[in-house]
């Protein structure tokens, strides 16, 4: 009741000021009547903005029934504003979101993180229910590289959270190539490990495109084989890389467009900017569908300038190159949706601290944007998500032996 009593006020706020700029322009000159129209017309808007903070209670159809009710009122008015609002559902909501939206939606990775992580869970759940053992996932961990020590507990924790088994081989950064190689086949070869993982980065001393394509495709939750490179760009089934497929979801889940819409992807890292823009650009009717989406992908020797004429015409801007404050505010449309991939670690003046951040303004594009990513708890989390989803995949599939999982893939 009292909802509607708010509405109702709000209604006949915006009655009076179209009935005061009805009268005050039906008389006198030519020049009273454009300044009382421009008066009349800024009061409307104010009434408007009144109107449209109410407009979440009730329909536009509801409102025409209020309406319905005045009697007082001049009908002139009464017709012009149920004109205004048998308009579509869409023209008034965009009205009060343009009126009441300061900032851009901060978009939660951690919410939907958590989400996929209880679809992962009852999908392992149903899977040990039906007589299948237990996922595993095992990760060779080498060095004592602060940031990849604190990635693999996140990704064991989140892994045991869905209730996957998983276990942490930890090597000494003087590992040989070759010792590492052996270890990758003795694990592709473990029936018990269904996902294999070597986080990155690894010391300079070893190759690690070579040791990305020793994994077996099968259990290559990182997505990472040529294979599993090749299938995704072929808009086939197969392991995604998990921070591409992240920023898929999030788009997704989201409901952000993208059929026909532009792109800028700020990274052309094999890992991640070209997988995402492949996400984002293939054929959405493919056997892994994609986003039909124009997709612009810049890099390192991009001119500044460049990447402004193409971010300002772009509805969606994956930053993923690595740059503190690459993409601002002034390179932003309105209302454009910006995911920031970046994680960047710069000292703090204030705390003398470092602290994360992406490769977004992320103050100033907020302003701008309709849709943002935060650094941290944007991205992040739905990577780590989307891995224990990968590990789900690998293990469903490891029915066949690698050898003959090899030839299946091969000759499909």
């Amino acid at each position: 009741m009292l909802q509607q009593l708010v509405l109702v006020g709000a209604l006949w706020d915006v009655l009076l000021r179209l009935e005061g700029l009805r009268r005050a322009t039906a008389t006198g000159s030519r020049e009273e009547r454009e300044l009382e129209s421009n008066y009349g017309g800024l009061s409307v808007r104010l009434g408007l903005l009144h109107l449209s903070i109410s407009l979440t209670f009730l329909s536009p159809f509801h409102i025409v029934g209020l309406l319905s009710l005045s009697r007082s009122v001049n009908m002139a008015t009464l017709r012009a504003l149920r004109k205004l609002c048998q308009q579509s559902q869409h023209q008034v909501c965009s009205l009060h979101m343009s009126a009441s939206r300061q900032e851009a939606v901060v978009i939660s990775g951690r919410k939907l993180a958590r989400q996929i992580r209880e679809e992962a869970r009852a999908d392992v759940e149903q899977w040990v229910s039906t007589g299948n053992r237990r996922p595993h996932l095992s990760v060779v961990l080498v060095g004592d590289h602060a940031a990849s020590h604190s990635y693999v507990l996140n990704k064991t924790r989140a892994a045991a959270d869905v209730g996957i088994s998983s276990e942490t081989i930890l090597k000494p950064s003087c590992i040989s190539e070759d010792e590492l190689m052996d270890l990758i086949y003795k694990l592709n070869t473990d029936h018990r490990v269904d996902g294999l993982l070597v986080q990155l980065p690894l010391p300079e001393h070893i190759d690690e495109r070579r040791v990305c394509n020793a994994v077996f495709p099968g259990k290559d939750v990182d997505g990472f084989h040529v294979v599993n490179v090749g299938r995704m760009c072929l808009d086939q089934s197969t392991m995604l890389p998990a921070t591409p497929w992240g920023v898929w979801e999030i788009i997704k889940r989201t409901g952000i467009p993208t059929l026909g819409k532009n792109v800028v992807v700020a990274g052309r890292s094999k890992n991640v900017g070209m997988p995402i823009a492949m996400l984002l650009h293939s054929d959405g009717r493919h056997e892994r569908p994609g986003g039909d989406a124009t997709v612009t992908i810049s890099h390192r020797y991009t001119p500044k300038d460049q990447l402004r004429q193409h971010t300002r015409i772009a509805d969606i801007v994956v930053a993923a190159a690595g740059i503190p404050n690459l993409i601002t505010a002034d390179m932003i449309k309105e209302g454009a949706a910006v995911i920031d991939v970046g994680i960047n670690r710069v000292h703090d003046p204030l705390t003398g601290k470092d602290r994360l951040v992406g490769d977004v303004d992320f103050e100033g594009v907020r302003q701008k944007a309709s849709f943002i990513t935060p650094v941290p708890g944007g991205v992040g989390p739905m990577t780590v998500a989307m891995l224990m989803m990968n590990t789900i995949k690998a293990a469903k599939n490891l029915l066949l032996t690698p050898s003959e999982s090899i030839r299946m893939v091969a000759s499909s």
